[in-house]
Protein backbone atom coordinates (compact mmCIF):
# COMPACT_ATOMS: atom_id res chain seq x y z
CA UNK A 1 0.00 0.00 0.00
CA UNK A 2 1.25 3.46 -0.89
CA UNK A 3 1.31 5.78 2.12
CA UNK A 4 2.24 9.37 2.82
CA UNK A 5 4.39 10.18 5.82
CA UNK A 6 4.11 13.85 6.76
CA UNK A 7 6.70 15.40 9.06
CA UNK A 8 5.99 18.89 10.35
CA UNK A 9 7.14 21.43 12.89
CA UNK A 10 5.38 24.74 12.33
CA UNK A 11 8.02 26.43 14.45
CA UNK A 12 10.71 25.41 11.96
CA UNK A 13 11.75 22.20 10.27
CA UNK A 14 15.43 21.26 10.35
CA UNK A 15 16.72 21.05 6.77
CA UNK A 16 18.83 18.01 7.73
CA UNK A 17 15.66 15.93 8.00
CA UNK A 18 15.41 15.89 4.20
CA UNK A 19 18.45 13.60 4.28
CA UNK A 20 17.88 11.85 7.61
CA UNK A 21 14.30 10.74 7.01
CA UNK A 22 14.93 8.99 3.66
CA UNK A 23 18.04 7.32 5.09
CA UNK A 24 16.03 6.09 8.08
CA UNK A 25 13.31 4.65 5.82
CA UNK A 26 15.67 2.98 3.36
CA UNK A 27 17.60 1.37 6.22
CA UNK A 28 14.39 -0.48 7.10
CA UNK A 29 13.74 -1.62 3.56
CA UNK A 30 10.93 0.87 3.00
CA UNK A 31 10.56 1.91 -0.63
CA UNK A 32 10.60 5.70 -1.00
CA UNK A 33 8.91 6.99 -4.15
CA UNK A 34 8.90 10.73 -3.65
CA UNK A 35 9.97 13.45 -1.24
CA UNK A 36 8.59 16.99 -1.30
CA UNK A 37 8.96 19.90 1.06
CA UNK A 38 6.40 22.62 1.62
CA UNK A 39 7.59 25.24 4.10
CA UNK A 40 7.86 23.58 7.49
CA UNK A 41 6.37 20.28 6.32
CA UNK A 42 7.90 17.32 4.53
CA UNK A 43 5.92 14.67 2.60
CA UNK A 44 7.42 11.27 1.85
CA UNK A 45 5.48 8.89 -0.42
CA UNK A 46 6.43 5.33 0.44
CA UNK A 47 5.56 1.64 0.44
CA UNK A 48 6.18 -0.37 3.55
CA UNK A 49 5.70 0.17 7.26
CA UNK A 50 8.48 1.98 9.12
CA UNK A 51 9.19 0.80 12.66
CA UNK A 52 10.61 2.95 15.41
CA UNK A 53 9.21 6.04 13.73
CA UNK A 54 8.08 7.68 16.96
CA UNK A 55 11.56 7.46 18.49
CA UNK A 56 13.10 8.97 15.35
CA UNK A 57 10.51 11.75 15.26
CA UNK A 58 11.41 12.57 18.84
CA UNK A 59 15.05 12.98 17.80
CA UNK A 60 14.02 15.17 14.87
CA UNK A 61 11.54 17.16 17.01
CA UNK A 62 8.74 16.80 14.49
CA UNK A 63 5.09 15.84 14.56
CA UNK A 64 4.09 13.19 12.04
CA UNK A 65 1.15 11.43 10.42
CA UNK A 66 1.31 8.23 8.38
CA UNK A 67 -1.75 7.76 6.16
CA UNK A 68 -2.81 5.75 3.12
CA UNK A 69 -2.19 8.05 0.16
CA UNK A 70 -5.69 7.34 -1.18
CA UNK A 71 -7.27 8.55 2.07
CA UNK A 72 -5.28 11.68 2.73
CA UNK A 73 -7.87 14.16 1.50
CA UNK A 74 -10.17 15.34 4.28
CA UNK A 75 -13.62 16.89 3.86
CA UNK A 76 -14.74 17.27 7.49
CA UNK A 77 -13.01 18.49 10.66
CA UNK A 78 -14.60 17.85 14.04
CA UNK A 79 -12.77 19.78 16.75
CA UNK A 80 -12.82 20.08 20.50
CA UNK A 81 -12.80 23.68 21.75
CA UNK A 82 -11.18 24.18 25.17
CA UNK A 83 -7.41 23.68 25.30
CA UNK A 84 -7.66 23.02 21.56
CA UNK A 85 -9.09 26.03 19.70
CA UNK A 86 -8.74 28.27 22.72
CA UNK A 87 -6.23 27.97 25.53
CA UNK A 88 -8.93 28.41 28.15
CA UNK A 89 -10.90 25.92 30.19
CA UNK A 90 -13.82 28.28 30.70
CA UNK A 91 -15.34 26.49 33.68
CA UNK A 92 -11.98 26.79 35.41
CA UNK A 93 -11.99 30.51 34.58
CA UNK A 94 -15.51 30.92 35.96
CA UNK A 95 -14.51 29.07 39.10
CA UNK A 96 -11.47 31.32 39.55
CA UNK A 97 -13.74 34.36 39.34
CA UNK A 98 -15.99 32.73 41.93
CA UNK A 99 -13.10 32.02 44.30
CA UNK A 100 -13.06 28.22 43.92
CA UNK A 101 -10.58 27.99 41.07
CA UNK A 102 -8.09 25.56 42.59
CA UNK A 103 -10.74 23.00 43.54
CA UNK A 104 -12.33 23.06 40.09
CA UNK A 105 -9.00 23.02 38.21
CA UNK A 106 -7.98 19.84 40.03
CA UNK A 107 -11.18 18.05 38.99
CA UNK A 108 -10.83 19.31 35.41
CA UNK A 109 -7.25 18.08 35.10
CA UNK A 110 -8.14 14.62 36.40
CA UNK A 111 -11.20 14.35 34.17
CA UNK A 112 -9.31 15.41 31.05
CA UNK A 113 -6.63 12.81 31.74
CA UNK A 114 -9.30 10.12 31.99
CA UNK A 115 -8.99 9.58 35.74
CA UNK A 116 -12.60 10.61 36.45
CA UNK A 117 -15.93 10.02 34.74
CA UNK A 118 -16.62 13.11 32.62
CA UNK A 119 -20.29 13.55 33.48
CA UNK A 120 -19.69 13.09 37.19
CA UNK A 121 -16.76 15.48 37.11
CA UNK A 122 -18.83 18.11 35.29
CA UNK A 123 -21.59 17.92 37.89
CA UNK A 124 -19.07 18.12 40.73
CA UNK A 125 -17.50 21.23 39.25
CA UNK A 126 -20.82 22.92 38.59
CA UNK A 127 -21.93 22.24 42.16
CA UNK A 128 -18.99 24.36 43.33
CA UNK A 129 -20.26 27.45 41.46
CA UNK A 130 -23.93 27.07 42.44
CA UNK A 131 -25.47 30.41 43.36
CA UNK A 132 -22.93 32.46 41.41
CA UNK A 133 -24.24 35.12 38.99
CA UNK A 134 -24.57 34.20 35.31
CA UNK A 135 -22.60 37.38 34.50
CA UNK A 136 -19.47 35.34 35.18
CA UNK A 137 -19.95 33.77 31.73
CA UNK A 138 -19.33 37.12 30.07
CA UNK A 139 -16.42 37.91 32.36
CA UNK A 140 -14.82 34.56 31.54
CA UNK A 141 -15.23 35.22 27.80
CA UNK A 142 -13.38 38.52 28.17
CA UNK A 143 -10.28 36.48 28.98
CA UNK A 144 -10.42 34.27 25.88
CA UNK A 145 -6.97 33.29 24.58
CA UNK A 146 -6.86 31.80 21.09
CA UNK A 147 -4.72 28.78 20.43
CA UNK A 148 -1.93 29.60 17.94
CA UNK A 149 -2.96 28.58 14.44
CA UNK A 150 -6.70 28.23 15.18
CA UNK A 151 -7.87 31.11 13.01
CA UNK A 152 -5.45 30.24 10.20
CA UNK A 153 -6.56 26.59 10.29
CA UNK A 154 -10.24 27.35 9.92
CA UNK A 155 -9.67 29.99 7.25
CA UNK A 156 -7.65 27.57 5.14
CA UNK A 157 -10.13 24.73 5.60
CA UNK A 158 -13.00 27.01 4.58
CA UNK A 159 -11.10 28.13 1.48
CA UNK A 160 -10.54 24.49 0.52
CA UNK A 161 -14.17 23.46 1.02
CA UNK A 162 -13.63 21.44 4.20
CA UNK A 163 -16.65 21.49 6.54
CA UNK A 164 -16.03 22.17 10.22
CA UNK A 165 -17.87 21.30 13.44
CA UNK A 166 -16.96 22.29 17.00
CA UNK A 167 -17.97 19.80 19.71
CA UNK A 168 -17.31 20.55 23.36
CA UNK A 169 -18.03 19.19 26.80
CA UNK A 170 -18.04 22.86 27.78
CA UNK A 171 -20.86 25.31 27.19
CA UNK A 172 -22.79 26.58 24.20
CA UNK A 173 -22.37 30.16 25.47
CA UNK A 174 -18.73 29.88 24.41
CA UNK A 175 -18.89 27.48 21.46
CA UNK A 176 -21.38 29.73 19.68
CA UNK A 177 -19.00 32.66 19.86
CA UNK A 178 -16.00 30.60 18.82
CA UNK A 179 -18.01 29.21 15.88
CA UNK A 180 -18.94 32.70 14.69
CA UNK A 181 -15.40 34.04 14.92
CA UNK A 182 -13.80 31.03 13.22
CA UNK A 183 -16.55 30.65 10.63
CA UNK A 184 -17.25 27.02 11.55
CA UNK A 185 -20.29 25.30 10.08
CA UNK A 186 -21.74 24.25 13.42
CA UNK A 187 -21.22 23.69 17.14
CA UNK A 188 -22.54 21.38 19.84
CA UNK A 189 -21.98 21.73 23.57
CA UNK A 190 -23.64 21.58 26.98
CA UNK A 191 -25.97 24.12 28.55
CA UNK A 192 -26.14 25.37 32.12
CA UNK A 193 -29.29 25.57 34.21
CA UNK A 194 -29.75 29.21 35.23
CA UNK A 195 -32.55 30.46 37.48
CA UNK A 196 -33.11 34.04 38.61
CA UNK A 197 -29.82 35.06 37.02
CA UNK A 198 -27.74 32.51 38.96
CA UNK A 199 -26.19 29.11 38.28
CA UNK A 200 -28.15 26.30 39.91
CA UNK A 201 -25.08 24.08 39.87
CA UNK A 202 -26.62 21.66 37.37
CA UNK A 203 -26.17 21.03 33.64
CA UNK A 204 -28.97 20.54 31.16
CA UNK A 205 -29.33 16.80 30.56
CA UNK A 206 -28.25 14.82 28.60
CA UNK A 207 -24.62 15.76 29.00
CA UNK A 208 -22.44 15.94 25.89
CA UNK A 209 -19.51 13.71 26.75
CA UNK A 210 -17.10 11.30 25.08
CA UNK A 211 -19.71 8.99 23.54
CA UNK A 212 -21.69 11.90 22.12
CA UNK A 213 -18.60 13.42 20.52
CA UNK A 214 -17.93 10.19 18.66
CA UNK A 215 -21.61 9.95 17.67
CA UNK A 216 -21.60 13.52 16.35
CA UNK A 217 -18.57 12.75 14.19
CA UNK A 218 -20.26 9.70 12.70
CA UNK A 219 -23.68 11.35 12.28
CA UNK A 220 -22.31 14.52 10.70
CA UNK A 221 -20.18 12.55 8.26
CA UNK A 222 -23.15 10.39 7.31
CA UNK A 223 -25.46 13.38 6.83
CA UNK A 224 -22.88 15.06 4.60
CA UNK A 225 -22.16 11.89 2.63
CA UNK A 226 -18.53 11.90 3.75
CA UNK A 227 -16.79 8.55 4.41
CA UNK A 228 -15.04 8.34 7.77
CA UNK A 229 -11.61 8.05 6.15
CA UNK A 230 -12.15 11.60 4.88
CA UNK A 231 -12.72 12.96 8.39
CA UNK A 232 -10.25 14.71 10.66
CA UNK A 233 -10.69 15.13 14.42
CA UNK A 234 -8.63 17.03 16.97
CA UNK A 235 -8.74 17.34 20.75
CA UNK A 236 -6.71 17.13 23.94
CA UNK A 237 -8.77 15.39 26.62
CA UNK A 238 -10.01 11.93 27.52
CA UNK A 239 -13.53 12.79 26.38
CA UNK A 240 -12.09 13.37 22.88
CA UNK A 241 -10.36 10.01 22.59
CA UNK A 242 -13.22 7.89 21.12
CA UNK A 243 -13.73 10.59 18.49
CA UNK A 244 -10.00 10.68 17.71
CA UNK A 245 -9.81 6.92 17.32
CA UNK A 246 -12.91 6.83 15.10
CA UNK A 247 -11.92 9.59 12.66
CA UNK A 248 -9.95 8.98 9.47
CA UNK A 249 -7.16 10.91 11.18
CA UNK A 250 -7.49 11.73 14.87
CA UNK A 251 -4.95 14.17 16.25
CA UNK A 252 -4.17 14.50 19.97
CA UNK A 253 -3.17 18.15 20.21
CA UNK A 254 -0.75 18.95 23.07
CA UNK A 255 -2.86 16.38 24.86
CA UNK A 256 -3.07 15.04 28.38
CA UNK A 257 -0.60 12.17 28.95
CA UNK A 258 -3.10 9.31 28.88
CA UNK A 259 -4.71 10.69 25.72
CA UNK A 260 -1.41 11.24 23.92
CA UNK A 261 -0.36 7.68 24.76
CA UNK A 262 -3.54 6.18 23.29
CA UNK A 263 -3.90 8.34 20.17
CA UNK A 264 -2.43 7.29 16.83
CA UNK A 265 -1.33 10.82 15.87
CA UNK A 266 0.01 13.50 18.19
CA UNK A 267 0.99 17.14 17.84
CA UNK A 268 3.56 18.19 20.40
CA UNK A 269 5.84 20.68 18.66
CA UNK A 270 3.53 22.51 16.23
CA UNK A 271 0.54 24.79 16.31
CA UNK A 272 -2.85 23.89 14.85
CA UNK A 273 -1.77 24.55 11.29
CA UNK A 274 0.03 21.18 11.43
CA UNK A 275 -3.38 19.72 10.59
CA UNK A 276 -3.22 21.46 7.22
CA UNK A 277 0.07 19.73 6.46
CA UNK A 278 -1.42 16.36 7.41
CA UNK A 279 -4.37 16.99 5.06
CA UNK A 280 -2.10 18.11 2.21
CA UNK A 281 -3.37 21.71 2.26
CA UNK A 282 -0.63 24.21 1.55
Amino acid sequence: MVSILTLVNTGGLDAAIEHEAPAFLRAQGVTLHELSRHGNALDLTLEGTPTGLEAEAEKWKVDFALQPAAHRQKRLLVSDMESTLVQNEFLDDIAALAGVGERVRDITARAMNGELDFAGALKARLALIAGQPEGLLEKAWEGVRWMPGAKELFAALRTNGVRTLIVSGGFRFFTGRVREILGADGDSANDLVIENGKFTGAPVEPILGREVKEQLLERTATEMGIPLHETLAVGDGANDLPMLLRAGLGVAFHAKPNVAAAAKCRVRYSDLTALLAFAGIR
